[in-house]
């Protein structure tokens, strides 16, 4: 299991056993990370048991069962349940993915569901990560079209060649499961951008309407901000969109470059 970033001085104890449920013949054992920063108390793991009768095959249809049948405490973000929102981005099973879009026995890890929040993020509450950072990474690199042309009648136009730039970079959902899943970002988190806001970069980088190119190329000159990334590749692999966050930042680098030539 990948190391979590746990509240300070705090360790991982044995967590509570909740009941089986009465007359059900199938069941998935769901192991999930607990922590309230009320109750005083270190974090823990609970067991549940889910009655794959009466619930969905999706892990989160497994933590909606939980709540609303079980222990309605479990705390968890969730909305469209459709791999678009990013809000139900966890670990599971050892890998960050989504929720909505991981059925049960994809995940099962010696018959069990292990869920805990993303890695190395501070922790809300249970599988709530605190994503402030995240998110201003991501406002940092100014995610939106910048001209110094005056704006047209009605629309800036693109070629199709010129839009089918973007495919690969535009899709992402920025459910922090890339930047969550880079030691680098671990390590650096509070100066490297990490993948996610770096593939967003690039997206603007490589829109032909936009006219700021130099000066978002400044903006990510640092050591840290852009060149931390090592290629390790755990970005792509984590991706549940099966985007490739190092390539777009190997492209950043060769535009770096580039430019000094």
């Amino acid at each position: 299991m990948v190391e979590l970033a746990l509240p300070k001085n705090s360790q991982i104890t044995g967590g509570k056993i909740w009941p089986k449920p009465q007359g059900a013949t199938k069941l998935t054992e769901f192991r999930i990370y607990r922590w309230n920063p009320d109750d005083g108390k270190n974090p823990s793991i609970d067991t549940y048991f889910v009655n794959r009768e009466d619930c969905g095959p999706m892990v989160l249809d497994g933590l909606i069962y939980i709540k609303n049948k079980i222990d309605p405490t479990l705390t968890f973000r969730r909305s469209c349940r459709e791999g678009v929102c990013g809000s139900c981005a966890m670990n599971i099973g050892g890998t960050n993915t989504l929720a909505c879009t991981r059925g049960m026995d994809e995940v099962l890890v010696k018959g069990i569901v292990n869920v805990y929040p993303l890695p190395h993020m501070q922790v809300v509450k249970d599988l709530v990560p605190d994503l402030t950072r995240f998110y201003a990474q991501h406002a940092s690199i100014e995610p939106w079209l910048q001209t110094d042309t005056a704006s047209p009648e009605k629309e800036w136009r693109q070629s199709k060649e010129d839009r089918e730039r973007l495919d690969g970079l535009y899709e992402c959902i920025l459910c922090a499961c890339c930047s969550t899943s880079c030691p680098s970002y671990w390590w650096n988190g509070d100066r490297y951008l990490g993948p996610a806001a770096l593939l967003q970069a690039h997206r603007w980088l490589s829109d032909s309407r936009d006219e700021r190119t130099g000066a978002r190329l400044d903006n990510l000159e640092d050591p840290f901000r852009l060149y931390r990334c090592h290629t390790i590749m755990n970005c792509a692999q984590a991706c549940p969109k099966g985007l490739n966050p190092a390539k777009a930042i190997a492209e950043i680098k060769k535009m770096m470059v580039e430019r000094q030539i």
